[in-house]
């Protein structure tokens, strides 16, 4: 079964056939590569998950390890982060062992094969060649015939007429032996020809194109080998890391077996136990004698002294809206500006904060190579001191640069606090709700305080006093007295209200609004009595009632 001798006439199919086969294993490479990309990733999302919930240090988190169950939960991250080694140790080897060796065969094989077919072309050009010739000695041994036949005939005629002088017979003669003798050298030159093509066709169809075709049929099945062997590679790539992986899921179980529900019980009596001893019973006080009240030592008189009745505040609790969770699809800005005030001052708070750290390092580093370069100028022994004088060159730049990066940030955040009100202002004149300071409450109240991501945290406030802070951003729903609308206005486009404060709109829906973009992108509209929200400004096109308390006018 040879290339050479069955498919001698198929050298066209052949070129699209090998080159098919290239493209297989370049898609192949492409294959694989991707799939490292992959478990690059996924090593690098589960590393990133580990890091997330590890504790903190100096934290409260970290003070919850004690318990088994934490402990357990902290062994789990840690065996994930070994697990996403062994992904990482997947692509390393896919790379290395199937993607190099591949990439260069690919190169090697596109000049093999095209010097193999570089080959048949040539023998095809010469046995082209060579066909021509024959055709064209052929031709022109046809044509000396012809010409040799009309010479001899013109002869014959001349010579018969009686008319015509010797000397024309004779040059007519001449003529046609010339003729006959150009004839008989086209008839060698055409048999010497059609030796030679014949020749070099057997040589053609019998030895050049088996030879050259029997080269590409070995080199297209090596690539099959190899592809072969490359898939090989491919599992037992994946079956090396599978112990490695089972001992990292073994020490999860290991460590879910660890947990022990008693012993958490005990850790939380020794961390609430007060070791005081529980109250005892309080003595009868009897009014018909003198006015005189004992009590025990152990009541809890003390306590309810203290304590006071909480007081109420009037109405339901307002909900708060935080329609500011926005999807940014592209990247967010350096000055945080696609953020609400409040969250972008938080936000520049902490990158100052940050700044002012790495600045501190660098400082502390800066010290220390001053340091080390007064040594070097006491003790020349030890060592050179213009060699540090490169490293604290840079320790300055990177000083500086982190200096003015915190004074561009510090100026973001002076911005934003210039705008801000007061803690102790008002509202908003929005002409919705009035500042109203809250009654004095004991330690029982509850001080509501916005976190970042939009949802409320509750804490006991132990203060004497709770004040209700309110920025631009902090606005809430009264139920007793519902907003007056003050214009209209129909959607553009389709909004899916997912977050806490939104609301859906369909296109081409006609809305009320009741309050007007403050400046934050947002615009709070009513649908009927029990549905209102924000929707981003861009959606809608708002038609405000000139009338109405509070309407702006736009030109």
């Amino acid at each position: 079964m040879s290339w050479g001798t069955e498919l001698w006439d198929q050298f066209d199919n052949l070129e699209k056939h090998t080159q098919w086969g290239i493209d297989i294993l370049e898609k192949y490479i492409k294959f694989v590569k991707e799939r490292t990309e992959i478990e690059l990733s996924y090593a690098k999302q589960l590393r990133n998950l580990s890091k997330k919930y590890q504790p903190k240090k100096n934290s409260k988190e970290e003070e919850e390890y004690r318990y088994t169950a934490c402990r357990a939960f902290l062994s789990t991250l840690n065996e994930m982060n070994d697990y996403a080694g062994q992904h990482e140790v997947v692509s390393e080897n896919l790379a290395s062992q199937i993607l190099a060796g591949l990439a260069r065969y690919v190169q090697e094989l596109k000049q093999e094969r095209k010097s193999h077919f570089h080959d048949g072309r040539k023998a095809q050009q010469h046995i082209e060649t060579c066909w021509k010739q024959l055709e064209s000695s052929k031709r022109r041994f046809e044509r000396d015939c012809k010409e040799a036949d009309r010479a001899q005939q013109y002869f014959e005629k001349m010579d018969a007429d009686i008319n015509v002088t010797k000397a024309d017979v004779e040059k007519a003669r001449q003529q046609a032996q010339i003729r006959h003798q150009m004839a008989e050298d086209s008839k060698a030159d055409y048999s010497s020809n059609l030796q030679k093509f014949n020749h070099e066709q057997r040589d053609y169809y019998h030895t050049h194109i088996p030879n050259i075709f029997q080269k590409i049929q070995e080199m297209e099945e090596q690539r099959i080998v190899r592809l072969g062997e490359s898939m090989k590679t491919y599992a037992e790539v994946d079956r090396q890391v599978i112990p490695i992986i089972g001992k990292c899921l073994d020490g999860i179980v290991k460590a879910a077996e660890g947990i022990d529900g008693k012993t958490d019980s005990q850790l939380v009596i020794e961390a609430y136990k007060s070791g005081f001893e529980p109250p005892g019973d309080i003595e009868f006080e009897d009014y018909t004698q003198p006015m005189k009240r004992t009590v025990s030592e152990n009541s809890l008189s003390n306590s309810r002294a203290d304590s006071k009745a909480e007081p109420k505040f009037g109405g339901k609790p307002k909900g708060k809206l935080w329609p500011f969770i926005k999807k940014n699809k592209g990247a967010a800005p350096e000055d945080f500006s696609n953020l609400p005030p409040e969250q972008r001052r938080k936000k520049l708070q902490q990158k100052v904060d940050e700044l002012n750290k790495e600045m501190q390092k660098e400082m502390d580093q800066r010290e220390a190579i001053t340091k080390m370069k007064d040594v070097y100028l006491k003790n020349p022994q030890m060592g050179d001191p213009a060699s540090l004088d490169h490293k604290l060159t840079e320790v300055i730049q990177n000083i500086d640069k982190l200096r003015l990066e915190a004074q561009k940030f510090e100026a973001w955040l002076a911005e934003v606090e210039g705008r801000l009100p007061a803690r102790g202002e008002q509202r908003r004149q929005s002409g919705l709700y009035d500042a109203q300071p809250a009654p004095a409450v004991n330690n029982c109240a509850q001080a509501r305080e916005s976190s970042p991501d939009g949802s409320y945290t509750e804490e006991q406030s132990q203060e004497s006093e709770v004040k209700v802070l309110a920025t631009d951003f902090d606005d809430e729903f009264d139920d007793e007295e519902p907003l007056p609308a003050i214009g209209t206005c129909k959607a553009l486009y389709t909004f899916d209200g997912q977050n806490e404060g939104t609301i859906s709109v369909t296109e081409g829906e006609t809305l009320y609004v009741i309050e007007e973009d403050k400046g934050d992108g947002w615009t709070r509209i009513r649908r009927n009595e029990d549905e209102e929200g924000y929707v981003p400004t861009s959606y809608v096109e708002v038609y405000l009632d000139k009338n109405a308390k509070g309407a702006k006018t736009y030109i």
